[in-house]
């Protein structure tokens, strides 16, 4: 009879410690919510097992080889090869491999493009990633944001926000760029954020941010503020647009205009490890629901 009340005693306690780590993580992943009164209200932190496809209740994955009005040089597939989850991190991976798709299009890379269009997207907050990204001539990873209502009005009517682009010949160097009507392309209004001399992007993860809250968009760098983008920012006789829901993407190009193409030095495979992404909104305005976000 002792020993049972021993027993149970010890499970008792083992399932407060158990809870209380649980709790600890999840203050940990939270704790944007802690220090600054954001509210987590979206995450992939893509613990599913090692070579499981994307979460496709979060993710969609586009495809197709058409250069994606940049003349980009790759292929995107759905396949396993190309976006997997690893270790606890999204692993976008880019091959060098002759490759025709269903469309007959053929192209001399793979690589892969992740949206959560029509399963997410919100109206202003903080919008995260944690990301090592590739390296070499030719690569161009990015994670950004498009508006929701691009079916209805088109690029760049609908507005993108890039909170993280880099072109491997700039390997200590990212962008922040918006683009909107009349402010597009290479027209876009951006910013480069650099590391001190010598250090690269690519030999380690960092954290990609903006916090977006009406008319203001502040780009972060493992949290140094290196942006703020406002109306006061835009040409003249141009519109903000950015006052509706936005959809979150991740890829990696090969080639186009702004990279340029691959050379001798360029090496694959390149992967994109992408650790987590996680979306906040104030605490005021935490009881909205989704579909007004």
């Amino acid at each position: 009879m002792r020993e049972t009340f021993r027993h149970a005693t010890m499970l008792a306690v083992i399932s407060i410690l158990c809870a209380c780590v649980i709790a600890q993580t999840a203050d940990s992943s939270n704790s944007k919510s802690l220090e600054s009164g954001w509210q987590l209200v979206w995450s992939d932190e893509f613990n599913g097992p090692n070579g499981s496809p994307p979460d496709p209740s979060k993710w969609k994955l586009e495809t197709g080889g058409s250069g994606w009005g940049n003349n980009e040089l790759e292929y995107y597939t759905n396949r396993p090869q190309n976006a997997y989850q690893q270790d606890g991190s999204l692993v976008i991976k880019v091959l060098a491999e002759k490759f025709t798709g269903p469309d007959g299009v053929t192209r001399n890379y793979t690589s892969a493009r992740l949206k959560t269009q029509g399963k997410f997207s919100q109206t202003g907050g903080r919008f995260e990633a944690r990301i090592k990204i590739p390296r070499g001539q030719g690569i161009w990873p990015a994670f950004w944001m498009l508006g929701a209502d691009i079916s209805d009005v088109n690029w760049p009517n609908c507005g993108e926000i890039d909170v993280m682009e880099n072109i491997g010949k700039e390997p200590g160097t990212v962008h922040g760029t918006i683009h909107g009507p009349g402010y597009s392309g290479s027209h876009g209004i951006g910013s480069p954020f650099s590391l001190p001399a010598g250090q690269n992007f690519a030999d380690d993860f960092h954290i990609y941010a903006i916090e977006w809250e009406g008319q203001s968009i502040r780009f972060f760098v493992d949290d140094h503020l290196y942006a703020t983008r406002t109306p006061a920012d835009l040409p003249t006789r141009t519109k903000w647009v950015y006052d509706h829901p936005f959809f979150l993407l991740l890829n990696v190009a090969v080639g186009g205009g702004w990279p340029g193409s691959p050379d001798a030095s360029s090496t694959y495979p390149q992967t994109m490890l992408v650790d987590y992404v996680r979306v906040y909104q104030r605490y005021a305005r935490i009881g909205v629901t989704p579909a007004q976000r």
